[in-house]
């Protein structure tokens, strides 16, 4: 992609923006709030948040919540999981061979440990508590990763190995919470037959558009076909193909916004991998980078008015759910990091980078608790927004949690000078 500040302000700050422009809306005006959010596009449509009327008949209606969340976010989405694509199968990719043994080992720690601080601390609140947060165990799990390099950067340096080491786990993070909102947020009723649907158009544009061409041109050095392919068609045959992914995912149940991961690996793509945040990747001409740069302001303002439909939380909404997210982020995180990752690093002899101590993973770990866009977006589906404890919906507790993660950055600044880390200049 482009320079990490870059990256920052481009698809971040509007993201912040966006928040901040909702929770002031939401404490001044929920009504009118509200009223936007669920503004109804259009009814009777063909996409959309279901209904079932009296008769049993299911009708949708697209609303400005479900065209951002549900449609749009796909985009987002879609370019996470292209780094993660070329991070496992490109030459040099980060998350290939043993250098990215002990990061995806910590990475289990930083999934695993605010997982076990979340539902632990709700079993300790009692039965009541623990039945009603329990579904949300999955949002201290997620990591920002553009957030995170930032901050990463603040403590230990640009140029220090621990912040290598956090966006490779941080990638992972984003990986696994993929597979997560997949797995265990279906949106409906599962109906994986329609999945075939998505596999389908995956596999024919595969074919049609990148491995025909390619195979035609066969010790062909000039590559006509696959020349022309690229220059007639563009990424309008992917299009094609991603909105019946996406409709597929919907109707198989599965969150739609995870709609477009399938047609990611039929994409050409570079021969090698410049790394998370490479300068070098914006002079590449392959069709997998293209599509990504052209989805960059697109993709800004969508996430301006994704933070502004979900992070419209009234500060009364404050509970038990915002302290539990917090606690899985702040102590789950650290913990999980630092006791899986020196596991991996001297029980399972994996090493760690050379300049980095064990100590700096609880450092890490603290900065990987910042996790602000996943969290959130876990949150939204997590709970139905009707779901109370006591008087507060426990989905926008949750929310708020989600929101505060971002005190993860102070509490990396404080636990980095406490741990004494020497930063290090790029």
């Amino acid at each position: 992609m482009y320079r990490v500040w870059n990256f920052v302000i481009n698809y971040s700050l509007l993201l912040v923006i966006g928040a901040v422009l909702a929770l002031i809306w939401a404490n001044v005006d929920s009504h009118s709030y509200h009223a936007f959010v669920e503004y109804p596009l259009a009814e009777n449509f063909f996409i959309g948040h279901p209904h079932v009327d009296e008769t049993g008949h299911v009708h949708r209606t697209l609303t400005m919540h479900y065209l951002f969340n549900d449609v749009l976010m796909a985009f987002f989405f879609a370019i996470a999981a292209k780094e993660v694509w070329e991070a496992v199968i490109l030459k040099q990719g980060s998350l290939r061979g043993k250098k990215a043994a002990t990061p995806l080992i910590a990475t289990a720690g930083g999934m695993l440990g605010p997982i076990a601080v979340y539902l632990g601390l709700a079993m300790i609140s009692g039965s009541d508590t623990f039945d009603a947060v329990k579904n949300g165990w999955a949002v201290p799990t997620a990591t920002d990763i553009a957030f995170s390099y930032l901050v990463g950067r603040v403590v230990f340096g640009g140029g220090h190995p621990a912040v290598r080491f956090l966006l490779l786990l941080a990638i992972a993070d984003d990986a696994a919470g993929l597979v997560i909102l997949a797995i265990f947020y279906p949106t409906a009723e599962l109906a994986p037959q329609w999945l075939m649907l998505s596999l389908g158009a995956a596999v024919i544009v595969f074919l049609l558009a990148n491995w025909l061409p390619r195979k035609m041109d066969r010790g062909n050095q000039l590559r006509p076909n696959s020349t022309w392919v690229r220059r007639n068609l563009s990424y309008w045959p992917y299009l094609i193909a991603a909105a019946i992914s996406w409709y597929g995912f919907m109707r198989a149940g599965i969150h739609p916004a995870l709609g477009l991961l399938p047609i990611v690996p039929t994409i050409p793509h570079a021969d090698r991998a410049f790394g998370i945040f490479a300068e070098a990747e914006k002079h590449l001409t392959d069709l997998l980078n293209a599509i990504e740069h052209r989805l960059k302001t697109p993709v800004e303002v969508i996430l301006f008015f994704f933070g502004l439909l979900n992070a419209g939380v009234e500060f009364n909404a404050i509970g038990e759910p915002t302290w539990l997210v917090l606690g899985g982020l702040l102590i789950g995180k650290p913990v999980g990091i630092l006791i899986m990752g020196a596991l991996a690093a001297h029980v399972l002899r994996l090493g760690l980078p050379a300049g980095m101590r064990t100590i700096d993973l609880l450092v890490i770990g603290c900065v990987a608790a910042i996790g602000f866009t996943v969290s959130l977006f876990i949150a939204s589906v997590a709970f139905d927004a009707d779901t109370m404890l006591g008087e507060t919906p426990v989905q926008a507790a949750a929310k708020m949690g989600a929101l505060f993660s971002f005190a993860a950055a102070i509490v990396s600044i404080i636990v980095g000078k406490l741990c004494r880390v020497k930063k290090q200049s790029a």
